[in-house]
């Protein structure tokens, strides 16, 4: 899986007068790459990025518009890889766009909102309350971590270590029940 970046408004431009230009150029890259990865048995990945905090000029900013993108891509390795963190800032309503998008879900990534830190951080997501949602969901993939730690490494995947154990399971993931 490699993630493909949708590029940013140009320096200046008004986003409204360029994004049918920039959507058109994005749609036939898409399709380039897709063609190409589906030669190496790859999956392509786009993920919007707020413009509210984290890059005003980032193109890909919503999950619905990364929709709508994929589905005039048309290929079948492009898939939607969900931020948690940006999809929250620009559009809350986790639990829906979750269950909404989730047939084009390639990869999830989590931070806590608005710091951007551990999971367990204090902020806006109950992150015990959305991995139940995935488990739900039979989500199978990857859960990227991609916030900034309060502390070292360990530190900053203790969060995990204490939701390994609220459900019962060791670090390596085995279930006590099992031993």
């Amino acid at each position: 899986r490699i993630h493909l970046m949708a590029g940013r408004v140009p320096l200046g431009a008004d986003r409204a007068a360029v994004a049918g230009e920039m959507e058109t150029t994005f749609i036939e890259n898409l399709r380039y790459a897709a063609d190409l990865l589906a030669q190496e048995d790859m999956m392509g990945l786009v993920e919007p990025i707020n413009n509210r905090i984290t890059d005003p000029r980032y193109y890909l900013n919503t999950p619905q518009q990364a929709a709508t993108i994929l589905e005039k891509v048309g290929r079948p390795n492009l898939k939607l890889q969900l931020d948690l963190f940006h999809c929250q800032i620009m559009d809350g309503n986790l639990s829906r766009n979750l269950e909404k998008y989730f047939p084009l879900i390639g990869h999830i990534q989590i931070a806590q909102v608005p710091g951007r830190h551990e999971p367990d951080s204090p902020g806006e997501l109950n992150f015990p309350y959305i991995f139940k949602l995935l488990e739900s969901l039979s989500y199978t993939g990857y859960v990227g971590c991609e916030y900034a730690p309060k502390g070292d490494t360990l530190e900053g995947l203790g969060w995990l270590r204490s939701y390994w154990e609220s459900r019962g399971l060791q670090q390596s993931g085995t279930s006590k029940a099992t031993e």
